[in-house]
């Protein structure tokens, strides 16, 4: 395969600007190129009217528009919309499309695969290959605008990965959606597993996103079995980590609580979780176990168990909620996007419905 030409997009407006430095009229046409690539979600240099035709061909002589190709494209029965995407090779990945009643969000990958090994997550089943660059983060954002006939103004970075890991990617992408696609920070949303360096990092950069952190559980013992990243930044650490990031940054911190039958469910963790958030500017997102083989036996708990450990936490003055849970049919709910990746130090054996992508 010859290699790929840059991609525009993943490009700042100073990154297009200096890229037509040589024209007299590099301003404006890196300013009219940001609009259509960014605001218009533009993929096709002809659409392009006010840009010179030379100029058209210069740039399609250079770049790619962006780096991305869906291999499958899939739509649930409650409207959600899932696509498989590469960049020309083999290593997939997923993005979703959330339309809602008062507005449509997306939930978009950071990484090829995940390495951080959660047992009840199909991500981390496929491995790991590598982190993406910004311009495959945007771009999904992009091609999931493209199939919207309404704007996709919330984004959720709790798709395929673990976006702390990659960190200065991340960044420049929460730049792009605001600085150029004009999204607000207030409607951008990263995940993570807690990885507490990085969290005190985002907290100094002062930007005013929400910031959620999969929990799981409260207590050290259990939080081990289902999370190794708990060996290495214990409960108490990495919980210290969100509420000096909730006071850096002055934005409420969520906590992202997964719910698993006689594992997480029990009223002894909804009472620790409540007393180790109180207090806090917070709200706790309940999510029951939206089921993946992956060989651990995980069930979800009954709505009388969901209802009781809710119960609980409320009646102690926690701010909590439950996940509206969307695409279960199509496997685009949380936990179930593994895009058929099967990368580096993968735990399945390899699908049999992987695309043979040209």
């Amino acid at each position: 395969m010859s290699e790929a030409k840059p991609s525009l997009v993943g490009m700042t407006r100073g990154e297009l600007k200096e890229a037509l430095v040589s024209r007299p009229d590099a301003n404006l046409r890196s300013k009219q190129l940001a609009l259509h690539l960014y605001k218009r979600a533009e993929a096709d240099l002809a659409n392009m009217a006010d840009l010179p035709q030379e100029l058209r061909d210069e740039l399609a002589e250079h770049f790619a528009v962006q780096p991305l190709e869906v291999a499958a494209h899939r739509t649930s029965t409650d409207g959600v919309e899932k696509l498989l995407v590469h960049n020309g090779d083999h290593q997939v990945y997923e993005c979703v499309l959330l339309p809602y009643e008062d507005r449509v969000s997306c939930c978009i990958s950071s990484q090829v695969g995940c390495p951080m090994g959660c047992k009840f997550c199909a991500t981390g089943l496929g491995g790991f290959d590598r982190n993406l660059t910004p311009g495959e983060i945007v771009g999904q954002y992009l091609l999931l605008q493209r199939i919207s006939q309404r704007r996709v103004s919330h984004v959720v970075f709790m798709g395929m990965g673990e976006p702390l890991l990659n960190y200065k990617n991340l960044l420049i992408s929460l730049r792009l959606l605001h600085d150029e696609v004009g999204l607000s920070y207030r409607h951008l949303t990263v995940s993570t597993v807690g990885l507490v360096p990085q969290i005190l990092d985002l907290a100094k950069e002062q930007l005013p996103i929400h910031l959620a952190l999969s929990l799981h559980s409260p207590i050290d013992e259990i939080r081990d079995r289902l999370m190794p990243v708990n060996h290495k930044w214990p409960v108490k650490e990495v919980v210290g980590a969100m509420k000096e990031y909730q006071r850096a940054t002055g934005r409420k911190i969520t906590i992202e609580y997964l719910l698993i039958k006689d594992v997480t469910d029990t009223s002894e963790q909804a009472v620790e979780l409540a007393r180790i958030m109180k207090g806090t500017p917070s709200v706790v997102n309940l999510i029951p176990f939206n089921w993946v083989d992956t060989g651990e036996g995980f069930h979800r708990p009954e709505a009388e168990r969901v209802r009781t450990f809710r119960g609980i936490l409320a009646k102690r003055g926690i701010n909590v909620t439950q996940r509206v849970e969307r695409g279960h049919d199509i496997a685009a709910a949380c936990g179930q996007l593994a895009g058929q990746h099967q990368g580096k130090f993968a735990r399945r054996a390899p699908s049999s419905v992987l695309p043979v992508l040209s």
